[in-house]
């Protein structure tokens, strides 16, 4: 192997290291509303380690057809929908994005089988700045539940307006 090939291969090996540094993702977590349900909310924490902003701008996954990334609004009528964030969720330098119930999430649409407590599978994470994270997520509907109650608490008593059947996306819950 030429000096050339031996520093191009550690470059690559270290592409992973380096976005790791880049980006900490913490508690990914699934909900699902029941074992025929066609959709599952995902959770978790972004935290940026760069010097650059960046963006979350695609999430791919073989556990759906669609992966969407979704926030809540409150319209006019004062009810709670949630939508498609077609330009992804910034994430400023030095600072963490919460994914959570009622708030910015991760919609898994058209799952390809069953989820059920416990299962896990991968999600692919396309970033602006650097190169695709790929996690794992845990289906743990009391973990995502609790961290239901935990944004509540933080929100002051507002309630969740996500809810356990995941209304708004075809659920039957």
């Amino acid at each position: 192997m030429t000096l050339r090939t031996t520093v191009l291969a550690a470059a690559i090996a270290a592409l992973p290291a380096l976005a790791a540094a880049h980006v900490e993702i913490e508690g990914a977590v699934a909900r699902v509303a029941s074992p025929l349900a066609q959709t599952a909310a995902i959770y978790m924490s972004i935290r940026n380690h760069s010097d650059e902003d960046d963006r979350l701008f695609r999430v791919e996954s073989d556990a759906a057809d669609r992966v969407e990334i979704h926030t809540n609004i409150q319209t006019d009528d004062g009810v709670m929908r949630m939508v498609e964030l077609e330009d992804g969720i910034a994430i400023a330098s030095g600072a963490s994005h919460q994914l959570a119930p009622g708030g910015d999430h991760i919609m898994l649409l058209g799952l390809t089988e069953p989820l059920e407590p416990g299962d896990t599978f991968e999600l692919l994470m396309f970033f602006d700045v650097w190169i695709p994270v790929t996690v794992t997520v845990t289906v743990d509907n009391e973990a995502a539940n609790a961290l239901a109650g935990h944004v509540e608490m933080e929100m002051d008593g507002d309630a969740d307006s996500h809810g356990d059947d995941q209304s708004g996306h075809g659920t039957d819950g």
